[in-house]
């Protein structure tokens, strides 16, 4: 094994869904295939997001061929999504941030309505490469991202995972820990004994597998990251911690967010080769 590796690639094909573990994924100018392609929006076309319901947590989303995904959630019958054929388009706002997206089928509307309660449609992003650009202050001319918060890939790391628990178990709220790595949602876990917590605050450019990716900045976590997964309670770990030891400017850091530079193929137990 490598002294840095693939552990896990993550895919969420529905923005704040559960998602799945592949052993191998494309990587896209945008993002892992059939990464967040879809969301949940509101009647005022706000995506609506574990940030305001924390029962997102609970559903999943299964990808299936030619992009249509499969919908499960407790209590819910399964519910297989066809892609939306070309159609008018509806603006679904990110952070303010109008995305042109296409209306799926009613029956997903009905679907996620009737899990969370309020009215609720589901979108797809048709066309990544024309849809939305990463942020300027950040970008490169011609990068773009899916309706992810705001960059292609997250990838995180084990070692600093384990320094996080560390931390937790000496904070004010040791009973709430050890957290796992699903409730930071990355596309990309590294793992191996050659890099120290928190060595990819310095990574600027990484080659794994066949891609190579550009590391932009720190990711800022929010209230997300307290909600269990599994059972969609909320606590206050992880941000009480990071608050205390990991706060870079006005973020509260854990994980970086990277944009692809060279496509390809990437799989689990891959060796990861800090470029710069």
């Amino acid at each position: 094994m490598p002294n840095l590796y693939v552990q896990s690639l993550h895919v969420h094909p529905v923005k704040s869904v559960a998602g799945t573990a592949p052993d191998e994924v494309t990587v896209e100018p945008w993002g892992l295939s059939g990464d967040r392609r879809w969301a949940v929006i509101d009647t005022e076309g706000a995506v609506i997001s574990q940030r305001q319901e924390a029962r997102m947590a609970l559903a999943a989303a299964r990808p299936l061929e030619g992009g249509r995904v499969a919908l499960s959630a407790p209590g819910m019958p399964e519910l297989v999504v066809e892609v939306p054929e070309p159609g008018p388009r509806e603006p679904a706002a990110i952070f303010g941030n109008k995305i042109e997206t296409v209306v799926a089928a009613r029956g997903a509307a009905d679907w996620f309505s009737a899990f969370l309660g309020r009215s609720a449609r589901l979108v797809y992003m048709d066309d990544p490469a024309e849809r939305r650009p990463v942020d300027p202050r950040y970008a490169l001319p011609g990068e773009t991202v899916s309706l992810a918060d705001a960059y292609p890939v997250l990838t995180t790391t084990a070692a600093s995972l384990d320094a996080l628990n560390e931390l937790i178990a000496e904070g004010d709220h040791p009973e709430e820990g050890p957290l796992p790595m699903n409730r930071f949602r990355p596309n990309l876990v590294v793992a191996g004994d050659g890099a120290d917590a928190w060595a990819e605050d310095g990574w600027r450019r990484i080659a794994v597998g066949d891609a190579v990716f550009r590391g932009v900045r720190e990711c800022g976590r929010c209230v997300v990251t307290t909600t269990d997964q599994s059972t969609a309670v909320r606590g206050r770990e992880p941000l009480k911690t990071l608050a205390r030891h990991r706060r870079i400017g006005k973020s509260l850091a854990f994980g970086r967010h990277m944009v692809p530079v060279v496509l390809g193929t990437v799989r689990v137990g891959d060796e990861v080769r800090i470029l710069e």
